[in-house]
């Protein structure tokens, strides 16, 4: 499995031990295509890179340390069913 997404490139390299000939070569992925696979698994891989991904651009260690404590309490207050939605929301106040 590779870990790219559109427009990334992945550098190759072949090499030869005996004569010393090396070959460099760059691939840009164009598009991608998934024919099956678990669509709910894809969508969390997704989720979590875009998590990920939020989380290296904050600075302030403490607000760090709010939003793990903020997902530990959603975590908290999920029920314990492996039918339980994954779009729950982080804001449990009703509209008023």
């Amino acid at each position: 499995m590779i870990a790219a997404d559109e427009d990334d490139q992945i550098a190759c390299s072949q090499n030869c031990w005996n004569c010393g000939w090396q070959e460099k070569r760059s691939i840009r992925i164009q598009a991608i295509e998934r024919t099956d696979g678990d669509e709910q698994a894809a969508k969390r891989a997704s989720l979590i890179d875009e998590i990920v991904s939020e989380a290296k651009g904050i600075e302030r260690i403490t607000m760090l340390e709010d939003v793990l404590a903020e997902v530990r309490r959603q975590r908290r207050l999920e029920p314990n069913t492996s039918n339980a939605s994954t779009d729950a929301t982080f804001d449990d106040k009703p509209d008023s």
